[in-house]
């Protein structure tokens, strides 16, 4: 399942054209706050299709019957651009356990790349629900690598991705190597550049967010 959170009119399409914009773009602040922003309507979104029980509780007058989670989520980021987007999942699944895994494009001297992936800490893993947040998927090597390297260390019984831009390209391998996913994305574009670049997309997440880093 793909779901484009920019198809029905909200206030998500305002956060993502901040997020494009040159002029605004500029201010790191607001430009983590708008991934932020995205990573709460994304959690809002997700928790719909989670499981809920009944659970009583006490009042200061009586008891209330309330529908809460059965099970809270492991919230999965890519360090660092997906930062801000975890944070914003964090604030609304403000229980949940937390993973947090290296991986990152190692570029090379004739403009081609290759995914290093270094550094994983996460809870257990067996038959949970992962929510795992980056904010540009383009080639979705990275995704699938993170993904890969997670069912390692568990299987999760479910896998949610959540995305602030995404690239149909990007999308169609995450889907090839994962079909059980579920895509929960911003806003979707079409093109891809030879280098892995989202066309329009934004620029580099990582960098805008918090400033630009020395290629090693």
């Amino acid at each position: 399942m793909v779901v484009n959170l920019s198809h029905q009119n909200s206030l998500l399409s305002n956060w993502v054209s901040e997020l494009r914009d040159v002029d605004i773009q500029t201010d790191r602040m607001r430009f983590r706050r708008n991934l932020e922003r995205i990573g709460e309507v994304a959690a809002y979104e997700i928790s719909k299709h989670m499981d809920f029980v009944d659970r009583e509780v006490q009042t200061p007058l009586g008891i209330s019957v309330c529908r809460v989670l059965k099970e809270q989520p492991v919230l999965a980021t890519i360090l660092r651009a997906g930062l801000p987007l975890h944070q914003g999942l964090l604030n609304y699944f403000d229980k949940a356990d937390n993973a947090f895994i290296s991986a990152y494009r190692k570029h090379n001297r004739d403009g081609s790349f290759e995914i290093s992936l270094d550094y994983i800490s996460c809870p257990e893993l067996e038959n949970r629900v992962v929510i795992v947040s980056d904010p540009m998927l383009a080639t979705g090597s990275s995704l699938v690598k993170t993904i890969q390297y997670m069912r390692a260390e568990g299987r999760p019984r479910e896998i949610h991705i959540v995305a602030a831009i995404a690239c149909t390209v990007g999308i169609e391998y995450v889907l090839r190597s994962e079909p059980q996913c579920r895509l929960w994305c911003g806003t979707i574009d079409d093109e891809l550049t030879a280098k892995g670049y989202i066309v329009p997309g934004l620029g580099d997440a990582g960098d805008l967010a918090y400033g630009t880093k020395v290629q090693m």
